[in-house]
């Protein structure tokens, strides 16, 4: 392989994408030829940079210089200053200072990157950048010097359990599936990552989509599968096409298709795009999805193990379980099962978002602590605010207080706690956060989502929604507060599948650590956050001038007053949309519930 001297990743994010990224590395290349240095520097393609909203984004390597703003025009005069003369262009390094993506920075404190150790480092279009950091050596060791039965051993002695939520035994599945009999088996990929906020898989297979395929491939030949297929959701257009030019160069190099490696063992795979159902996360739904069929959970047993896609055994693992599967075989079950806890070993991936001062993609040790994730890696509550509740494991989690906040994160302990681990996403919350209105949204998002099999969720559900809405909207009744617990109880019970059994999960937390603030909601007609709209009031204080600024911003004409003269507020008009306190540019407008 050549020797560069630098390298240039371009985000090709679609936010950047629309913003003309391709032309940039189109003109890169163009600049590279015409001075003579395309042997010197490589232009990558990555995925998420920063934010975006400063797009086109670029690094530069060995130098670590995070350039955004730039488009095709500018390349000539980059390419002049930095790699010709050595110069930093300052004039787009300014807004990156601040924005740098967590994969493609320093490790943050109490990091450690085994799934996401590549990503921003190599170019995931090109199969010779991950052979270069070992990659398929983990595959080449498995078919050479183990059998399946030590491939499976090696899997189960690591400790690695599923990261799409459940958290079952891997090697404990593996070695089911491999138990069934049966001439033909698939191995299934779960990329259909449906979480609020959450983008662990997407990163994964954005950036380093080479690891997922060899995990695939090492499971397959573990179990003794001959096809497999991944499944991805449509909203991920660069992860489709990334795997689809990563699964075509592995087959090129002989890592998929027949006689892999010089032997009998063939495997391939492909990608199938999802709709966007989030019930397909389900593995059931998932599989009915891949044969062209509804997707719909169906009752277990028989589990997929035993009759999967088209009725075959098949194995389901989701994207973060199989990129740690080559590290696995490489360095061996010890290295992998000394990091972690007790019961729950390796590292996990989080999209921590919310009111953090640092947001992002991480990923850390098992057994970290909510209070390190949150103001150790995560930089502590923005604003300087005081921190309420995180909400782990998405919409069918549950909502953990500041008693919680030294729980070691593992999965059996967050499910003690009324949570769950989920796939990784963790929503912080400060004192400006509604508990009510938090659990209304997650319960609307999960109720949307109901494939709508099964009576209890299809409709209860619905009338949970309802309920919550209620209380929000300040008509909450006497006996509203046990009817909405009893009948979380009962859809919980009664729910054919994960969906509708974790559905009132973030309702009956919220009820379990804040009940006062139902009941501030349903007997006193106030919201203490100040977040539900028809239990506030907008009023104009004395510290009011008179500009009338707030008058010609009001979009129902609430506001009146002469100019120079203390405004008021009619109550009976105000919609209370917020915009006065926006607009005002003296703190004249206060809130109250």
């Amino acid at each position: 392989m050549p020797f560069y001297r630098s390298h240039v990743l371009v985000c090709v994010d679609p936010e950047c994408l629309a913003k003309g990224a391709h032309d940039v590395v189109d003109a890169f290349q163009d600049e590279l030829v015409a001075q003579g240095l395309l042997d010197e520097i490589q232009v990558l393609e990555t995925s998420r940079i920063g934010g975006c909203s400063n797009g086109p984004e670029m690094m530069v390597y060995p130098e670590g210089v995070h350039y955004v703003g730039m488009t095709a025009d500018d390349v000539p005069f980059l390419v002049e200053e930095h790699f010709l003369k050595g110069r930093i262009v300052e004039k787009f390094r300014e807004v990156a200072k601040v924005v740098v993506d967590e994969e493609l920075g320093p490790l943050r404190p109490k990091e450690v990157r085994v799934v996401l150790r590549n990503c921003g480092e190599i170019d995931p279009m090109n199969i010779e950048d991950y052979l270069a950091v070992d990659g398929y050596q983990a595959l080449g060791k498995v078919i050479g010097e183990m059998t399946p039965e030590q491939v499976i051993d090696e899997v189960t002695k690591s400790g690695l359990r599923g990261r799409g939520g459940a958290g079952f035994p891997a090697g404990r599945k593996w070695g089911l599936t491999r138990q069934v009999p049966g001439d033909i088996k698939y191995m299934v990929c779960n990329a259909d990552e449906g979480d609020p906020g959450a983008f662990m898989n997407r990163r994964v297979l954005e950036g380093d989509p080479h690891s997922v395929i060899e995990g695939m491939i090492i499971g397959a030949y573990a179990v003794g599968a001959s096809y497999g297929y991944i499944y991805c959701r449509a909203e991920y257009p660069l992860a489709v096409e990334t795997l689809n030019v990563a699964i075509a160069q592995a087959r090129e190099f002989g890592f998929l298709g027949n006689n892999i490696l010089g032997t009998d063992f063939n495997f391939d795979l492909e990608v199938r795009v999802g709709a966007g159902a989030f019930v397909c996360g389900e593995e059931t739904a998932l599989m009915a999805s891949i044969m062209g069929q509804r997707g719909e959970p169906r009752p277990r047993p028989p589990f997929p193990s035993v009759k999967g896609v088209w009725g075959k055994p098949s194995n389901n693992n989701n994207v973060e379980t199989y990129a740690n599967v080559p590290q696995i075989i490489l360095k061996g079950a010890n290295w992998y099962a000394s990091m972690g806890t007790e019961r729950s070993k390796g590292t996990k991936t989080f999209a921590v978002g919310g009111n953090v001062a640092k947001p992002g993609l991480i990923e850390v040790p098992m057994g970290i602590t909510l209070r390190e994730i949150i103001f150790d890696v995560a930089g502590g509550i923005k604003d300087g605010r005081q921190y309420k509740a995180v909400q782990t494991g998405g919409p069918m989690g549950g909502c953990l207080t500041a008693e919680h906040l030294d729980l070691p994160l593992d999965y059996e302990a967050l499910a003690e706690a009324g949570s769950m681990m989920g796939s990784g996403g963790l929503v912080v919350m400060d004192e400006t956060s509604c508990m009510v209105d938090i659990a209304r949204f997650f319960m609307d998002f999960t109720q949307a989502e109901s494939c709508g099999k099964c009576t209890p969720c299809r409709v209860g559900t619905r009338r949970i929604l309802e309920l919550l809405q209620k209380i929000c909207d300040g008509k909450g009744e006497r006996g509203d507060i046990e009817k909405l617990e009893d009948l979380c109880h009962e859809v919980a019970k009664n729910s054919l599948c994960g969906l509708g059994q974790g559905a009132p999960n973030p309702v009956l937390s919220t009820l379990k650590h804040f009940r006062h603030e139902y009941e501030a909601h349903v007997y006193e007609k106030r919201c203490p956050a100040k977040v539900c709209r028809p239990l506030i009031r907008f009023e104009i204080e004395q510290s009011c001038t008179g500009c009338m600024v707030c008058a010609r911003n009001c979009p129902v004409e609430a506001i009146s007053g002469e100019r120079r003269q203390i405004h008021h507020i009619d109550v009976n008009k105000c919609i209370r949309c917020g915009i006065c306190v926006q607009v005002c540019n003296f703190n004249a407008v206060s809130v109250s519930s």
